[in-house]
């Protein structure tokens, strides 16, 4: 069944804003943002993470540094029980084709890389490996986890994710319809944070149904931290605030916390994303002075207690729909 977002109250008739609309011009000078894809492959196999970067392009990028292109296009596989690959390439500004700030339908390609709103194309030639993948996804719930005008944002455009199409690493080929689940998020900075812990878990339901949840914690100017979740189950969305972390071993790359509504939902996660899957990548600054290590695996479990005023409404769990990144 062809997705109408107009059906599930998303759109409104005066408006197309679909959350992959461009903030960042060929002309900024100190930003970063990001279109990415989390895919779980269907058959279990392991997951992709795709990201095309726009870095500083009105400063040319960070050209100083190893990887201060600015355009750029990642590509990570997570195999079950096996360390992750990771490949990324740089383009030149003269590459870069953008749709205007604030346009929609939004479009980005730079060679043979393009994302759309609601499908992505690639091929990457790095270190001797060649990667390749022509996508295409939909879904019935999108969101918006943060937004501070210039400072910056993270929305969702596409939170339960059904994606299909083709991935081919080294002629080895990954394809389905559905070929796996997850999410397509977009976001946007002046700087990155100093910390931040960010988790969304797709979770398969009886009859075709899905249930995710996003969850973000992150540093703000005086002090105090920004906290949010959003879950989204039996087709209704739940604003979760109030995020208090619960105790985990100190070495473990895991998240528990407990949030609630103002309602009376509330909710339990655990996420864990220890194992042989957790990868480390390294993040340029956009001032371009040093960069920091991003701990991210792609191929976490997480289980979820929802309950409705004191009685359990569901437990939900996955071995490997969830995606746990922490600075």
């Amino acid at each position: 069944m062809e997705y109408d977002p107009r059906k599930y109250g998303l759109w409104s008739q005066t408006s197309v804003k679909t959350l992959n609309e461009a903030f960042t011009t060929r002309a900024t000078r100190r930003r970063y943002e990001v279109w990415f894809l989390r895919l779980g492959l269907a058959n279990g196999e392991g997951a992709w993470w795709l990201r095309y970067l726009l870095m500083n392009p009105g400063s040319d990028g960070c050209l100083k540094a190893s990887q201060g292109m600015p355009v750029q296009v990642w590509a990570t596989w997570f195999p079950r029980g096996e360390a992750p690959l990771s490949f990324i390439q740089g383009f030149p500004l003269s590459e870069l084709r953008l749709s205007a700030k604030g346009q929609s339908p939004f479009s980005l390609s730079v060679g043979e890389n393009e994302i759309e709103e609601d499908s992505c194309r690639g091929r990457l030639q790095v270190d001797g490996h060649t990667i390749q993948w022509n996508l295409s996804y939909r879904s019935k719930f999108r969101a918006t986890l943060s937004s501070k005008g210039w400072i910056g944002f993270s929305r969702t455009p596409h939170s339960d994710a059904i994606f299909s199409g083709r991935i081919t690493l080294d002629g080895r080929s990954f394809e389905g319809d559905p070929l796996g689940f997850g999410v397509q998020g977009h976001n946007c900075g002046y700087r990155h944070r100093h910390f931040w812990n960010w988790t969304h878990t797709y979770f398969d339901q009886p009859g075709g149904n899905s249930s995710t949840l996003e969850a973000l914690v992150y540093e703000m100017p005086f002090g105090l931290v920004y906290r949010k979740a959003i879950l989204w189950h039996d087709g209704v969305e739940h604003v979760l605030r109030n995020l208090k972390d619960l105790p985990r071993t100190p070495e473990s790359f895991a998240w528990n916390f407990h949030a609630s509504t103002k309602e009376g939902l509330s909710l339990e996660a655990a996420i864990d994303g220890s194992g042989p899957s957790l990868h480390r990548l390294t993040y340029l600054r956009t001032n371009c002075k040093g960069a920091f290590e991003v701990r991210n695996n792609s191929l976490s479990s997480a289980t979820l207690r929802i309950a409705q005023r004191g009685n359990t409404v569901a437990s939900l769990h996955t071995s490997s729909g969830a995606v746990l990144e922490m600075v």
